[in-house]
Parts: C-alpha cells; sequence; structure tokens
C-alpha cells in the first residue's frame, strides 16, 4: 500500500495485480509505504477503511481516494497457480508443482481449501466493509496503459514499470465444465472486473 498524502490518494494493492512493480516505480515519491510483511503491503480495502483511513482522515483533514487494479478472474488464478509453481517452493505445502490447474481451481472453490489453493477472492479484498465508502477509482489489470495514464496525471510524474514477480509460462489449460462453475460462483468478481475502469 502506498499513500500519497500530497496528492490525496492511496494506492491499495491486489495481489497478483503488478503491485510490486508499482511500488518499485512509485515507492520513492510516496509519503506513506506499507511493503512488508504481506498482511500490510496487501492490505485490504475493508482494513484500510476501518484502521488506516480513519488515521489520514485524522492528521490530513481529508478523506483520501483510493486506487487498485483488479485482474480477469481466470487470469488471476492462473497468475497465482503459476507463482506457486516455481522450483523454489516445490517442498512448501503452498506449492502447485505437482497438481494440475484444474485441481487448483477446484479446490480454491471449496469450502476449506488446502494451503496451495487458499488465495481469496478479489471481491473480498476489494469490499469496503461497514466502515467507508467502496474503492474510488479501480482498473483493470489488462488495461495498464489506463491506469498508468491516470496515475501520471494524478501525480505529475512518469511512469516506467519495471515487471517484476512474473509467474513462469506454461500451459494451464482449465477444463470448460470447470471454469463455467467457477464463472457462476464467483459471477460478482468477473462483473466487477468488466466494469472496472469505464
Amino acid at each position: 500500500m502506498l499513500i500519497f498524502s500530497r496528492y490525496n490518494l492511496v494506492l491499495l494493492a491486489v495481489p497478483k495485480t503488478g503491485s510490486t512493480a508499482l511500488e518499485v516505480a512509485l515507492g520513492q515519491e510516496a509519503d506513506g509505504r506499507f511493503g512488508n510483511p504481506p498482511e500490510m503491503k496487501h492490505l485490504p480495502l475493508y482494513r484500510y477503511n476501518r484502521f488506516v483511513r480513519p488515521l489520514l482522515q485524522l492528521t490530513t483533514g481529508q478523506d483520501p481516494e483510493t486506487f487498485a487494479l483488479i485482474r480477469e478472474p481466470i487470469s488471476w488464478l492462473r497468475s497465482w497457480y503459476r507463482y506457486r509453481a516455481r522450483n523454489s517452493m516445490a517442498l512448501l505445502p503452498t506449492s502447485t508443482c505437482h497438481i494440475s490447474f484444474d485441481q487448483f481451481v477446484r479446490e480454491a472453490m471449496s469450502d476449506d481449501p488446502p494451503p496451495f489453493a487458499q488465495v481469496g477472492c478479489q471481491t473480498r479484498f476489494l469490499s469496503p466493509g461497514g466502515s467507508g465508502g467502496p474503492i474510488t477509482h479501480l482498473f483493470q489489470y489488462e488495461q495498464m496503459d489506463l491506469a498508468c495514464k491516470f496515475l501520471e496525471n494524478r501525480l505529475e510524474l512518469e511512469l516506467d514499470l519495471p515487471w517484476l514477480n512474473q509467474a513462469a509460462i506454461g500451459p494451464a489449460p482449465l477444463d470448460p465444465d470447470l471454469e463455467a462453475q467457477y464463472r457462476k460462483i464467483h459471477a460478482g468478481e468477473f462483473q466487477l472486473w468488466q466494469d472496472a475502469s469505464i
């Protein structure tokens, strides 16, 4: 999470949406930065509204606007799957090295996902909770050019994003019936993504 008090803007870091690249590109310009641990870096909107927003309102006298990216949900799952398939994670319980993408998605939809399939949900991350309003500026990850143009205009700078934490490229097919099931269960997430940055 990056705080730009001078510009009345807070960037929330939805996992697997280029947040590390944005942090590297903009971190030096930020007035406040939550980089570690991951629970702080990836503070969801409902926790921001409850804990951080009141502090910023008190110290700046303004109600900061919020910015986030959302990724097409199947692409988002595939990114998690590939990220956890790295050789360096092979012995960890979160590893996906020895399972198919179908199994990963099936387990992610279960009521009690195993560690390798615990990825949360973008809709939940972007839920305002009961302590504040919805996200102010939401852009599709797939339209990064629009998001960067917004940030450049708002923060009065030029952005050159380094692409970090990219998952290994490889085939990760998904059974059409399983995809249809996921789309039905997570219809709200697909709608939120579709409505972003229009």
